[in-house]
């Protein structure tokens, strides 16, 4: 009755890794330079092979031209992000057999670097 808290018993909940978030969240920001908005945006892109911009806002929840500006760009300065298929990309395979986008209608697909997919995964350990 008189404690500061309670814990539940781990039975009853499971592991609640995500109570460190916060946290590892600010430490990452310092050791890495990066922004929480940054840092959350290659969590959520983790497990995507690539995407575009158009995917990414649409399913994210950011407007396209904000998410590329304050977020995509400035990870692709740092070397998190690079694109994965350019503009000029598609001349394989037929262009991508007998696609319709051509370098007036294709988006580009970005996707992490390696360098970002280990920073997630110690991310993932740390919390």
């Amino acid at each position: 009755m008189f404690r500061e808290f309670s814990a539940r018993k781990a039975t009853t909940i499971g592991d609640n890794r995500l109570k460190n978030l916060r946290n590892t969240v600010l430490e990452y920001q310092d050791k890495y330079d990066l922004f929480q908005k940054e840092i959350m945006f290659m969590l959520w892109v983790y497990d995507l092979e690539f995407w575009t911009l158009r995917y990414a806002s649409e399913n994210y929840g950011y407007v396209q031209e904000k998410l590329a500006d304050k977020i995509v760009y400035p990870l692709m300065r740092e070397g998190y992000i690079h694109k994965y298929y350019d503009k000029l990309t598609p001349d394989k395979e037929e262009v991508q057999l007998f696609h319709t986008e051509d370098k007036f209608t294709y988006r580009v697909r970005y996707a992490l670097t390696q360098k970002a997919r280990l920073m997630v995964q110690r991310f993932y350990k740390s919390l």
